[in-house]
């Protein structure tokens, strides 16, 4: 049985803005060119209560002021203990990430029939979860020109989505597919370990409110 540890972790979430996206028709793959500031996929769940200054449980120096108020989702993560597979849950959203090395061969955005295989048990888990929206988004590590980087990882997203497609069942679902290269690497690209790591494609869906 593989060996899984478990982060739990809480987390300030940004809003991930996605400037003039439309969808038309079903299963339809989307993404513009514009890169945004924030890590994708990282949108609040909630908006933060109000909280009075002159609140009489609430003490503050002498002149000192509130700072705007954040909202922090509880995060949890599970990855095997090879980094293979990364599963990122909020109390919104999962997001599944895998390592190129399991799914294509070097250079490469054709991947093998194990990839497929996972690939298609995580679109029977966006049936279950009854997601309208996809996001599919491929990376690579900094080796090599930024360039390369971000058309072979939006190839690699590209196969990602036209597998997931083939077994999600939603006529409507929307997918947004995109490849970021070297952008938001979740290791240190310093060594091999983490350059594996940061070789991944992502794929984030909703969950259900159910």
């Amino acid at each position: 049985m593989t060996k899984r540890h478990r982060i739990t972790a809480a987390t300030a979430v940004a809003g991930l803005v996605i400037a003039g996206a439309h969808f038309v028709g079903a299963t339809s793959a989307y993404a513009d060119d514009v890169t945004p500031s924030v890590p994708p996929g990282t949108e609040p769940s909630a908006s933060a209560p109000p909280i009075r200054p002159d609140s009489p449980g609430l003490k503050l120096p002498q002149g000192g002021i509130l700072a705007p108020s954040k909202v922090l989702d509880m995060v949890e993560v599970v990855e095997d203990l090879g980094g293979e597979e990364r599963r990122q849950e909020t109390n919104q959203t999962v997001m599944m990430a895998l390592q190129s090395e399991v799914m294509f061969p070097e250079d490469s955005a054709i991947f093998n029939a194990q990839a497929a295989a996972r690939i298609q048990a995580i679109a029977q888990e966006i049936n279950t979860q009854k997601a309208t929206t996809v996001r599919v988004f491929g990376f690579t590590d900094d080796q090599g020109s930024y360039e390369h980087g971000k058309e072979l990882s939006k190839k690699r997203a590209d196969a990602v989505q036209a597998e997931l497609a083939k077994t999600v069942t939603n006529p409507s679902i929307t997918f947004d597919v995109r490849g970021y290269s070297e952008d938001y690497p979740i290791a240190d690209n310093g060594t091999e370990e983490g350059r594996k790591k940061n070789r991944r494609v992502e794929i984030t869906f909703p969950r259900s409110s159910k």
